[in-house]
């Protein structure tokens, strides 16, 4: 399908890209489609339960649970950006969208990701003071701190965001608009470019290095001294409770920081694009269905909470018997 064309001097002739999805063959089209709707469902129901669990269980108003709830926010925004247009590229010979659309796209793309990296360095900190300085966590990690943290990782990730959608919208893209992708993602971007792209590769370097290398770094330094500080304990209790408020964080940010780097560091060939996508999968895809399991399932505030909640429900459903 020819790109539409613009009669404006300098501007780009490209008003609209195809993005070519996941997969090309025929049958594997129907199976990803039901695989990756199965997985949308359960972000969605999983996330949007976490943070009403969050929300009615006054236990739960913790400065663990108020990152844990921004997080899940995160991630169900996350979804709505590129989800749905993917499971539309299923079902449909030509995934079309808007320059404008594609540039919306990949701004809250980046808005989200960038966020939820500072998000995680937040809750790495406060599972130090939790751990490390049990008696200035109270004091530390006070409502007004936590909201100053979550603010910042939001400013943050605002300003990456716009910078990125800023040095896109200047490129011009003359003839070429089919995106390798199942989503407007900045380097798929630039290789459609027929202008210069040394400055915006440049930018989007600097700001995927910033975060990346910045927000690691302080993870790693504060498990390094949460490790540091558990080995000196001499009680099984403060190991088991050391691990289990570290291991599910630890999981996320692994499997979010790996997939990430795996699809953004490692050099650009024909034949990694297959893998790039399946890597941009995990961490786009996997990680915010993850994220509301792993905090659930071995988290016994969590449980205690559903189990408030669930026979609250069932008792407002039952007739009042009088005495």
């Amino acid at each position: 399908m020819p790109p539409k064309s613009m009669a404006v001097g300098n501007h780009s002739s490209v008003t609209e890209f195809i993005l070519m999805g996941f997969t090309d063959q025929p049958e594997l089209q129907l199976p990803l489609f039901f695989l990756f709707l199965v997985n949308y469902v359960v972000t969605v129901v999983g996330n949007l339960s976490l943070i009403n669990l969050i929300c009615l269980n006054s236990h739960l108003h913790t400065p663990m649970y108020f990152f844990l709830f921004n997080l899940s926010f995160i991630d169900l925004c996350y979804s709505f950006v590129f989800t749905p247009k993917m499971l539309m590229s299923f079902n449909s010979e030509r995934n079309i969208i808007s320059f404008a659309g594609c540039m919306a796209q990949l701004f809250f793309f980046c808005f989200f990701v960038n966020s939820e990296c500072y998000v995680l360095t937040a809750m790495a900190c406060d599972r130090y003071m939790a751990i490390c300085k049990p008696l200035l966590y109270t004091v530390t990690m006070s409502p007004q701190v936590c909201s100053l943290l979550v603010s910042a990782s939001y400013v943050m990730g605002f300003a990456g965001a716009m910078a990125n959608t800023g040095c896109m919208i200047r490129l011009k893209f003359c003839d070429s608009n089919i995106i390798s992708h199942y989503m407007c993602d900045i380097f798929p971007l630039l290789q459609l470019s027929c202008s210069s792209t040394y400055a915006d590769e440049l930018v989007a370097s600097i700001i995927v290095d910033m975060v990346a290398i910045v927000s690691s770094l302080i993870i790693c330094m504060s498990y390094a001294l949460i490790l540091f500080n558990v080995l000196y304990m001499s009680s099984a209790k403060g190991w088991s409770k050391a691990f289990s408020t570290c291991g599910s964080h630890l999981f996320t940010v692994g499997l979010f920081y790996g997939s990430g780097l795996l699809t953004y560091v490692k050099p650009s060939s024909a034949g990694s694009l297959g893998q790039k996508k399946f890597f941009s999968v995990l961490y786009t895809n996997v990680v915010p269905m993850l994220n509301p399991l792993i905090y659930s399932l071995r988290n016994k505030d969590v449980k205690l909470a559903l189990k408030k909640t669930l026979k609250r429900i069932t008792n407002r459903g039952k007739p009042v018997v009088p005495p």
